[in-house]
Order: structure tokens, then C-alpha cells, then sequence
């Protein structure tokens, strides 16, 4: 493989695995796409504050959710102690016991393990609801360089709230999706490099990918156990905070979580809005642009009013490229690990291998491959495992590498703050996922398992864009606490209008008949 192309796959498998007044919210999806130019009814009126949300049919168009938990009423009438705002969905490659995890694939349609994965065990143990699996880009997006973000066989293609011909990114699109649509403000993601960050900035949600090892990934299905972390994506940074509390610590099936239960705090407790005064924050310039200029700047207005003294970084030159060492990585580890999740199973699944997956794949091909193949499938089932030299070599190179350069740009600052990603580019079935550019330092914090936060920042022609807050290993709270200064001088965010197109929108639609 030439090194252009392994940039752009890893490119591909990134993208899965980025205002002061809130707007009054469009119809429902479904509504939305009958309606046209149509002018919107009126919103919805507001469920009761313990009522969960259970309307599939209103899903219908988004395809945010996959399936509601089976026993959602009984266990909902049975809750007699606990937060009762607290009702999540989780992203289908979590397991719960209620239901399948089927991480998007009809392989695993019947993986139903009757067990939940230890960060599912602790949301019930602290009395939350779990209301159902979100979509997600199938296999987390590790199976092709030519995927389309959002689509998975068992879930359908994911749509954006703010725009319904617009991507979700990945690969937790459903969770942003969900908890952006005002389904329920709380949901699960998982990230390996880039999949709770860029949908949570594309879906206008906040997504936080904590340190790696501050959270469980027991019975989650895996991609890279040096990458693989779960995250909570929710509306505001507080909802988020709440969710880090309860998920994260120790897991003595995980060793990547020995310092967990020592690490961990009260993260809502931990919340101030004059978090930032007199922290100093970098502002990395050369990872900015991409259209979200405008909505950056506003940003960083709202980090000097609370206090924040910036420090601009205009250029920086890395010690070296990562991303074929990295994605390396991800091959080999993606096979290890799976073979040993599928194995493991105890559901009756027809399946128990990666070369199990992609002769089923084959075998159904017109369901699981009418839109794109599994070319990384086939790259990682020739990996030589675990113990093999140069997977050993890209492993300590790109760690390294990305923990150097990241310590280089965290060096007498606090934070650091980027633009997450672009606006939503379109669901595209002949390319794939095309992004206008822009990952700012994300990889980097992936690669070297440091915490990345996202809040939304502003809007471009109609669409959210995230800003990230990225800081040193086990600094969760402190960025949790920066984003909620931030929010807090942002105020409410503009939600969702569910679009069929922002070309559509009120605002737009005119620039693009004849001026004459």
C-alpha cells in the first residue's frame, strides 16, 4: 500500500473511528422530511420530566436509534431510588442484557449475551434508566476506506438533526444524533480516534473522550486496546460530568483501568464557571480554518471574558508523521481483539473469527456491502498479531511520537483549544465520507490516550461546530470544568430545526434563486 492511501484510509476510519439565544425547535424528523419548504409546525410540547422517551416512529428518518431497551416500562415503574432524569441510550457496540449488541453488523444480529458491560452496570446501580442502543457507523468504522459515516446494515443510514442530508461523522452518530434530537440528554459513545469528538461537534452535542484507562471497556466490542475508550455525550457539560462520575473507575478485567478508582473525582462537584479565570490556554491556529473561523473567534471572546489569558500558537512542526504506525496498530489490534470478543461470546452468534465476518459479509453481500466493500477487513486479517516485531515497533513509535508532541504543545498552558472539525458535509453514497479537512490535534490525544473534551461553539450557515479543549494525561476534570465556564458564558445553543437541507433554510434558500 502506497502511503497516500494508507493516509487515506486511515483518513476514512478517523471520520468514523468535531449564539446566545436558543432557536424554538423544527418539526420531527419524520415531519421534517414530508414538509419540505413547507413552514414548520410548531414544536412539540415538552414530555413530563420522568416520561422516556419511547417514540420509534419519530425516529423513523433519523435512524438514531437502533432498538429500545424490551423492558424499558418495567424497569422504569420499578425504579425507587436514583436520579430519575437519568435515562441513556448506549451505543450498540456496549453490551447491555437486555438486548443485542450487534456493533451495526446482521452478523451479529443474535449476540445477545444476556450480560451488561461493567460502565452499564454502574449507570443502573446508580438508578439510571437505560432506554435503548443507538446506531453507529457499522463495526465502529474500521471496515472500509470508502464507508459512508452513520450506516450500518442493522440501523440504516443516521441523518443529522440540524440538516437531514447532512453526516453525522462517526462512528457514535446515533448517540450525538439521539441526545441532539432531544430524545434524552444523555448517551454512551466509544472512540478509538475521532468517533465521540466528531460527531458530537457535527450533532451540536458535548462529547468527551476521557483518559484512557479512566473508563471500563469490559464486554464492549473492541477495535485497539491501546485506543479504545467509552465517553458520555449529553447535552450540556454538567449532564456530561454526571455521566463521567458514574462510569468511571477500576475494572480488574480491564488493567488499562488500575489507577482508575485512585484518579477519579466528583467531576460535577468540580464545576465552576470561573474555572478558566487567570488559566492559561493555547489557541492552536495552524489546526483552525476549515469555514468555522467565524464561530472560532466568537469562542474565543467568551474564553477572555471568563478570565482565560490566551496564548497563541501559530505553527508547530511535529516530531514526525504517526498515521501509518498508528493505523498499523489499529489493524492488528483490531483482529486480536475481536477474534478474542467473538470467541468469548457466549450468544449463538455464526460467527467466531474476523475471517468469519468477512465470509459472512460476502455471503450477504447485497445487504451488508450495497454501498461499500471491507478493505480494511481484509488488510487486518493478514496482521501477524500481538507479538509480532513491527506491530510492536509501530505501537512504542506512534505513542511516542503523539505523547512528545502533545507534552510540546501543553508545555505552560493549561489547555489547549481548536476548532473540532468542520460542518457536516453531505451523506454521500457514490464517495463516501468527503470532510473539507480539519482533525486539529485530535489524533494526538487518541494516539497517547490523553482526554479531549468538545462543546458546541457556534454555527456555520446553520450547522454546529465544536470546540475542543484538549489537556494532559487524568486532567478530565479540569476540562470538564473549562467547558463549563465556557458554556456558561455561550449560553443556550440553537437546536435543531431538522432541515431536509440547510439549502432549504429560510436564511439560505433566496441566495440561491437569480438576484435580479
Amino acid at each position: 500500500m502506497t502511503n497516500g492511501s494508507r493516509i487515506l484510509i486511515l483518513a476514512a476510519l478517523l471520520l468514523g473511528g468535531c449564539a446566545t439565544v436558543a432557536e424554538q425547535p423544527g418539526p420531527t424528523a419524520t415531519a421534517a422530511v414530508a414538509a419540505s419548504t413547507e413552514a414548520p409546525p410548531p414544536p412539540p410540547p415538552t414530555p413530563a420530566l420522568h416520561m422516556p422517551w419511547t417514540n420509534m416512529e419519530e425516529d423513523r428518518n433519523l435512524r438514531s436509534v437502533i432498538a429500545l431497551n424490551p423492558n424499558l416500562h418495567q424497569q422504569e415503574a420499578a425504579r425507587t431510588a436514583g436520579n430519575r432524569r437519568l435515562q441513556v441510550f448506549i451505543k450498540d457496540n456496549i453490551e447491555t442484557a437486555d438486548q443485542p449488541t450487534t456493533a451495526g453488523s446482521l452478523a451479529l444480529a443474535a449476540n445477545n449475551t444476556g450480560r451488561d458491560a461493567p460502565i452499564v452496570a454502574r449507570l443502573r446501580a446508580a438508578g439510571a434508566l437505560i432506554l435503548g442502543k443507538t446506531n453507529l457507523s457499522e463495526w465502529a468504522n474500521i471496515r472500509s476506506s470508502q464507508s459512508i459515516s452513520g450506516w450500518s446494515a442493522v440501523g440504516g443510514q443516521t441523518r443529522n438533526p440540524y440538516a437531514l442530508d447532512r453526516n453525522t461523522c462517526g462512528s457514535s452518530s446515533g448517540s450525538g444524533a439521539a441526545v441532539a434530537a432531544g430524545y434524552s440528554a444523555y448517551a454512551i459513545g466509544t472512540e478509538t480516534d475521532g468517533s465521540i469528538t466528531c460527531p458530537a461537534s457535527m450533532t451540536g452535542v458535548v462529547g468527551l473522550k476521557p483518559t484512557l484507562g479512566l473508563v471500563s471497556r469490559t464486554h464492549i466490542i473492541p477495535i485497539s486496546e491501546s485506543q479504545d475508550t467509552a465517553g458520555p455525550m449529553t447535552l450540556t457539560v454538567e449532564q456530561a460530568a454526571e455521566l463521567l462520575t458514574i462510569i468511571a473507575g477500576s475494572d480488574p478485567a480491564d488493567p488499562a483501568t488500575r489507577e482508575a478508582d485512585a484518579r477519579k473525582s466528583d467531576y460535577v462537584a468540580g464545576l465552576s464557571p470561573d474555572a478558566l479565570r487567570g488559566r492559561r490556554i493555547a489557541v492552536l491556529r495552524f489546526a483552525a480554518g476549515f469555514g468555522t473561523d467565524a464561530a472560532f473567534e466568537t469562542a474565543l471572546g467568551h474564553l477572555r471574558a471568563a478570565g482565560a489569558e490566551l496564548v497563541e500558537i501559530k505553527e508547530f512542526r511535529p516530531t514526525a508523521s504517526f498515521g501509518d504506525a498508528e493505523y498499523q496498530v489499529l489493524l492488528t489490534e483490531f483482529k486480536a481483539g475481536l477474534n478474542a470478543y467473538l470467541q468469548g461470546s457466549p450468544a449463538s452468534i455464526p460467527v467466531r473469527s474476523l475471517a468469519d465476518v468477512i465470509a459472512f459479509n460476502e455471503a450477504n453481500a447485497p445487504r451488508e456491502m450495497p454501498l461499500f466493500g471491507q478493505d480494511i477487513f481484509l488488510e487486518a486479517e493478514k496482521t501477524k498479531g500481538l507479538a509480532d516485531l513491527a506491530y510492536r515497533k509501530a505501537r512504542a513509535d506512534s505513542l511516542r511520537i503523539a505523547s512528545t508532541d502533545l507534552d510540546r504543545l501543553l508545555k505552560g498552558v493549561d489547555a489547549v483549544v481548536f476548532p473540532t472539525r468542520p460542518a457536516a458535509w453531505k451523506i454521500d453514497t457514490v464517495h463516501g465520507d468527503v470532510s473539507p479537512g480539519g482533525n486539529g490535534i485530535g489524533s494526538m490525544a487518541a494516539v497517547a490516550g490523553y482526554p479531549h473534551l468538545t462543546v458546541p461553539m457556534g454555527l456555520v450557515r446553520g450547522l454546529p461546530v465544536g470546540l475542543s479543549f484538549i489537556g494532559p494525561k487524568w486532567s478530565d476534570g479540569r476540562l470538564l470544568a473549562f467547558g463549563h465556564a465556557f458554556e456558561q458564558r455561550r449560553g443556550d445553543f440553537p437546536r435543531p430545526r431538522f432541515l431536509p437541507s440547510i439549502e432549504q433554510a429560510p436564511e439560505v434558500a433566496p441566495a440561491l434563486q437569480p438576484q435580479r
